[in-house]
């Protein structure tokens, strides 16, 4: 039998959203095979504390999974802190890990996917995590896309990596901005142009936003390492109600879920430029207010 990555999950003030994306995760079919690591980040203020122990209280009523570790954070470090410190921890302890957020709602195949798709390519240098969003395109032009597919780059909305992956995480965002800027790669890393990440890294550099996956995407980025993505969304983000601290209210990337499973075999391990072509046409068709907008937020 083999050996299931951990989950590791963030949580801070949203008990309605955690309650929800741990429902979607104890029904997920590897579920009662998966260890899962929840950190719960401690409240900013009194009146972040009620709801930050309501979702504690909820956390430890949870079941369905093969063990539970809850990590209570005394004080707010706030969410790249968390994450970033989380995911090294646990990476460093287990070798690889599948991580999500409180307001990530998983098909449940979603699980299977992520360790099938880490076992394949546990060894392949070239790919450095694993993603179970893609954004909403149109169904025809997703049809023209393969089961699954590579992109270079890293993701946030459901992913799953390897610690020679996350070794790779570089959190120092100007370093990563001068080095784009070396090598005048600000047209391929804003998606020819189509989307304004290199915006979202000086918003970073500035302090205008936390922003851990900008670091995350850069990182990869740079490295000329790969992300596999699915042509069918397993993960759908809840969060963009304007409920969390770093979410807009948009429903743009609302996704609809894969029903069924998703197959894991060998493709080229390069960046398919169809689909890349097919994501900037996505990107470019959004409004500029829209985009505007999202990027005031972190990814």
């Amino acid at each position: 039998m083999r050996k299931t990555a951990p989950i590791i999950l963030f949580a801070y003030n949203r008990p309605e959203h955690t309650k929800k994306t741990a429902d979607s995760l104890q029904k997920n079919f590897l579920a009662q095979e998966s260890e899962i690591f929840i950190f719960s980040d401690g409240p900013k203020s009194e009146s972040d504390a009620v709801k930050v122990q309501e979702v504690r209280d909820y956390l430890k009523r949870i079941s369905g999974l093969k063990k539970i570790n809850i990590i209570e954070r005394e004080r707010n470090i706030g969410l790249a802190n968390s994450i970033i410190s989380g995911v090294t921890e646990i990476i460093n302890r287990c070798g690889k890990a599948v991580i999500m957020e409180d307001d990530l709602v998983s098909s449940q195949h979603f699980l299977e996917y992520m360790n099938d798709a880490l076992d394949f390519y546990e060894k392949e240098e070239k790919v450095i995590s694993i993603h179970g969003y893609i954004y909403p395109i149109k169904h025809s032009l997703k049809k023209k896309l393969p089961e699954t597919f590579f992109l270079k780059g890293a993701d946030c909305w459901g992913w799953a990596t390897w610690k020679r992956g996350w070794n790779l995480f570089e959190p120092d965002g100007g370093k990563l901005l001068r080095e784009l800027e070396e090598r005048n790669l600000f047209y391929e890393f804003d998606f020819d142009g189509s989307y304004p990440y290199s915006n979202m890294l000086r918003r970073q550099i500035a302090g205008q936003n936390d922003s851990w996956a900008i670091r995350w995407y850069a990182s990869a980025f740079l490295r000329g390492k790969l992300t596999m993505y699915p042509r069918e969304s397993l993960i759908k983000n809840i969060g963009q109600d304007n409920s969390g601290t770093h979410s807009g209210n948009s429903r743009a990337k609302d996704a609809a879920m894969a029903k069924e499973k998703i197959k894991i075999s060998k493709i080229p391990t390069e960046e398919n430029m169809a689909a890349r072509k097919i994501l900037t046409k996505y990107f470019k068709s959004m409004k500029p207010g829209l985009i505007k907008r999202m990027i005031s937020k972190i990814l």
